[in-house]
């Protein structure tokens, strides 16, 4: 039996084989290893979706290496995801002026005390190792400008704004053939990213891992549509496999951009606890809080929640929020403590049951969609 057909208008836009994108998820802390995405991102792309490197914790050497990578492991099409916050906190005085890397040790030194003293305490009452990770200053989420310009000089068929209104480099990406898409979790940004002139929309729903907004998938995808139009849109947000797929077709949907389930695969970035726990999870595993970076951001829920809670704290400012979880994960992580190790995941959690290749994830999707287009919804529905 020969490959089954699923294709959108997407699928020409992008030159893929299925409207299926696998969201840009990019390192969980300032301290873990970058180099796991790209094998994604690979997998995706050449499966027949699109494979999305999140490069938000990649100094800048590193994004474009990455992307050389990419080329160098495929031809097919693929996209890279930064992060363009609206606010970044004010970072002067850190000691970060013409610095590339600096140990996080410092860098929490110049947070208000009661947060030191938070990372003190549990340090202490869980007996966990101090690890002074050095921490890059010069990445693409500090500096996204920068990292917006080799996305353009190296022509890369679709940048992907995870996060903020990419509006201010449409122009120029254009003008130099790279395609530009914008993630919304309500419709009113949806129309004001749309008349920013961008090609694709991601209407992603409260449901989904990381970064999050406050409206429900289902609810949010129709407003968005009609806000976006004529801009193609993305559902995001609870799907897990094939059967999200359809529906969001079924909603006027020209494709998906799929998080937690791609991160659950052999070749997804996180790790093997954060899988473990994602393969444990029901539906009402994960949290939304603002404890990792400062801004809403769902996860699975931990004992590290639980800390953060009873501490009474307010999240500081993105980035620097970044740097208080940063500096107790890794040391989570070196004492083997996967109780407080609650990684980024959606709440599609609960339908994921195993670890697998991405590729075969990907074609189990395009399976069951085509199926249930072809033939369980025809043969189930009777509409004249």
């Amino acid at each position: 039996m020969g490959r089954r057909v699923l294709h959108t208008s997407l699928c020409d836009m992008l030159d893929i084989e299925y409207p299926i994108l696998s969201a840009g998820m990019g390192p969980n802390t300032l301290s873990e290893e970058v180099g796991a995405p790209v094998d994604l991102v690979v997998a995706v792309s050449e499966a027949g979706g699109m494979g999305v490197l999140g490069a938000s914790g990649y100094s800048l050497d590193e994004l474009r290496e990455a992307i050389h990578e990419i080329r160098a492991r495929t031809d097919k099409p693929f996209g890279v995801d930064l992060l363009l916050p609206k606010n970044i906190a004010d970072m002067a005085g850190m000691g970060l002026e013409g610095a590339s890397e600096v140990p996080l040790s410092q860098l929490l030194s110049t947070l208000p005390q009661p947060y030191q003293d938070f990372v003190a305490k549990l340090r202490s009452d869980l007996d966990l190792p101090e690890i002074d990770v050095i921490v890059k200053v010069d990445t693409t989420t500090i500096r996204p400008k920068e990292a917006v310009e080799i996305c353009i000089d190296e022509k890369i068929p679709l940048f992907c704004a995870g996060l903020g209104n990419p509006d201010w480099m449409v122009e120029e990406a254009h003008a130099n053939g790279v395609k530009v898409l914008a993630i919304t979790g309500n419709s009113k940004n949806a129309a004001r990213m749309a008349a920013g002139g961008i090609d694709l929309l991601v209407a992603q729903g409260h449901e989904a891992g990381g970064h999050t907004g406050r409206v429900g998938t289902m609810a949010l995808i129709p407003p968005c549509i009609d806000a976006a139009y004529p801009v193609p849109v993305l559902a995001a947000g609870g799907i897990g496999d094939g059967r999200g797929v359809a529906a969001a077709l079924a909603m006027g949907c020209t494709g998906v951009w799929v998080g937690t389930r791609f991160l659950a695969t052999n070749e997804g970035g996180a790790q093997d606890a954060i899988k473990r726990h994602i393969v444990e999870a029901t539906d009402e595993s994960t949290c939304v809080s603002t404890m990792f970076t400062g801004k809403t951001l769902r996860a699975i829920r931990s004992k590290f929640h639980e800390a953060w809670e009873e501490s009474g704290l307010t999240a500081l400012p993105f980035p620097l929020q970044i740097f208080v979880s940063s500096a107790l994960f890794g040391s989570f992580i070196e004492a083997n403590k996967d109780e407080y190790i609650g990684g980024f995941a959606g709440q599609a959690s609960g339908m994921i049951h195993e670890i697998k290749p991405a590729g075969e994830v990907l074609l189990d999707m395009v399976e069951q969609a085509a199926d249930i287009l072809t033939h369980k919804l025809p043969e189930s529905v009777h509409a004249e």
